[in-house]
């Protein structure tokens, strides 16, 4: 990884728009962090369209797709696509209807063998929310080391699931879609465009973003993302100084400032 500072302006001019993570991207303790929903805006302000693509289910991120300032936001990995048309919330789903059934009866299986024999395994607290995955808390309100995350990991797949680490949850669900397929799925949809991974800048934090990092050429990590570093075979082209959404914020004055400046007192570290 290089600095994101090292990034050259050229390589900014080509961006036509921003795919990012949520959890410890945007994101810290306390919720969204002030700088990263002020850069939003901003980027908003100068017409560049910002598309989320997250583990988090559908139901937790219904009021955030509604509230931020986003084109959109996947939910659960590429499963549901939540935007707003006016005043109304509109969800998409990837798969039908039955696949949708009959994979939940799965994953619901899935999770309740975990549970029973994954010591200290505990479905994650917005379980609730989610249409067509299962999480297990390793890092938000509970605590499991690498031994029982891959114990989960390995279970998942026994099952058929496709497993990622997200940096609070383990992720697993059924089909082919993943945050490269929900960038495929989502930039035309919202922004009609073509998508071109050459045209977009990808910024996230943790292993659940490798693909995204493999494939985008222009990926950033957050600097938090030095927690996943021995477990990513694709880390991203560049790295904040800056933590969380102080280095989502980062992200975005670069941009900005490629764009011929970054508005007055605009998404500063902290803001």
């Amino acid at each position: 990884m290089k600095p994101l500072a090292d990034c050259p302006a050229e390589v900014w001019r080509a961006v036509r728009g921003v795919l990012t993570d949520i959890d410890d991207t945007l994101t810290g303790e306390a919720g969204i962090a002030p700088a990263a929903l002020s850069a939003l805006g901003h980027l908003r302000e100068a017409g560049v369209p910002v598309i989320a693509i997250t583990g988090r289910p559908a139901g937790w991120s219904e009021p955030f797709a509604m509230a931020w300032p986003v084109r959109g936001i996947v939910a659960e990995n590429g499963g549901v696509l939540l935007h707003r048309d006016g005043a109304r919330l509109c969800s998409e789903f990837s798969q039908d209807d039955a696949t949708r059934a009959a994979n939940f009866a799965r994953l619901q299986a899935c999770a309740r063998e975990i549970v029973a024999t994954v010591p200290d395994a505990r479905l994650a607290r917005d379980s609730a929310g989610r249409l067509t995955d299962i999480a297990i808390d390793h890092a938000e309100f509970a605590t499991l080391d690498d031994d029982a995350i891959a114990a989960v990991c390995d279970l998942m797949r026994a099952h058929g699931l496709v497993a990622t680490v997200s940096s609070i949850h383990v992720n697993g669900w059924i089909g082919e879609h993943s945050k490269w397929s929900a960038a495929h799925w989502a930039v035309p949809r919202l922004t009609g465009l073509d998508f071109d991974a050459r045209e977009w800048v990808y910024v996230g934090d943790s292993t659940n973003d490798q693909l995204m990092f493999e494939r985008v050429p222009l990926s950033v990590g957050v600097a938090n993302i030095a927690r996943f570093l021995p477990m990513l075979a694709h880390p991203p082209a560049y790295v904040t100084e800056a933590a969380r959404g102080d280095g989502f914020a980062e992200v975005a004055r670069a941009l900005l400032a490629s764009r011929g400046g970054v508005p007055a007192g605009a998404v500063r570290p902290g803001a």
